[in-house]
């Protein structure tokens, strides 16, 4: 029992299952610093992995599929940015409508296209993006802690894992080191500031709507191109929505967002590691227990532990410059 929670191969899972989230999480964090209110991550997801996992099938070529995740996902943002930024229309509306927009097309267009009950066929060779091998690996497998660790940890992850890490800190220097940053952080507390100072309110919160859909993008595709070989109808299965309670878990900061993120990708890891498993005392334990473990702690940690959030004060308020 102790190797399921603490093994290298359960801290591996974390790390793999912790990158969807991780993506969606920063996407996220731009959009909402900036004032916009973004419940449409799920769906920028699960267009971006169809679009990822057509595309891909297609070329048998993950890049491209990659490349096709992302201008699906952006694309949804700019209606989500037109919806809510340029005609001020509810941003939680908004997204929600693009959540089930997403829901619906990816599964009607998989039908039509493949004709398999709306996922897309098997990836051919090249059409996905496999774990790379860190270099001095094998040979330090042998070494105890430091050796294992990278051996077994830090080794043997696809690009878009390693992406997902890195996107951290880049996102620190961004939003806390920039010009671009500060402006985007003014915006989303007070964007009259912002519009005083000869700033366009509109063109930055645009700006951070696209950042998300770029994001969501790389979720997407991970999901589709990365972790898995093609689409599954519905196979976000709420990342996007744990991603926003991560988020606001996070208090909308990118370091304690990758530790929350690891949280739940943790959590995840456990429960799928714990299938079919014998606790002592009690026996085997129904397998949707496991599955529903993540959901319900994500409600028990929001309820409980995270004390008082305060986002931006702009969020979610459309923007109408006053006339002089």
């Amino acid at each position: 029992m102790f190797d399921i929670f603490f093994s290298y191969p359960t801290f591996d899972s974390m790390a793999r299952l912790a990158t969807p989230l991780l993506f969606a999480c920063l996407a996220g964090l731009y959009s909402e610093r900036s004032g916009v209110v973004d419940i449409g991550l799920e769906g920028k997801m699960l267009g971006a992995a169809f679009g990822a996992a057509s595309v891909a099938f297609l070329t048998a070529n993950a890049w491209l599929g990659l490349l096709a995740g992302i201008v699906v996902a952006v694309s949804l943002s700019l209606l989500h940015g037109f919806a809510s930024i340029t005609n001020r229309g509810n941003q939680i509306v908004s997204g929600v409508a693009i959540n089930f927009l997403a829901a619906g097309l990816t599964a009607l267009l998989g039908q039509a296209w493949f004709g398999q009950g709306g996922r897309t066929p098997s990836l051919p060779a090249g059409g996905r993006f496999l774990e790379i091998t860190l270099p001095f690996a094998e040979e330090m497998a042998s070494v105890p802690f430091i050796g294992r660790f990278y051996a077994e940890f830090l080794s043997g992850h696809s690009i878009l894992v390693y992406g997902a890490f890195l996107a951290v800190p880049l996102t620190w220097w961004v939003l806390f080191r920039t010009r671009f940053g500060l402006r985007l952080r003014a915006v989303g507390e007070s964007p009259a500031a912002v519009d005083t100072a000869g700033i366009s309110v509109t063109f930055l919160r645009y700006r951070a709507v696209i950042i998300c859909g770029i994001l969501c993008g790389f979720a997407g595709a991970y999901l589709a191109i990365a972790q898995s070989s093609g689409f599954i109808k519905d196979m976000t299965a709420g990342k996007g929505f744990i991603a926003l309670a991560a988020l606001i878990f996070a208090k909308w900061k990118p370091v304690n967002a990758m530790l929350a993120c690891l949280l739940f990708g943790y959590l995840d890891a456990v429960a799928i590691r714990m299938q079919g498993q014998s606790i002592p005392g009690i026996g085997e334990v129904p397998v949707q227990v496991f599955q529903a473990l993540p959901y319900v702690l994500t409600v028990i940690l929001l309820a409980g532990f995270i004390g008082k959030a305060i986002p931006p004060k702009a969020s979610g308020i459309p923007y109408l410059k006053e006339r002089t």
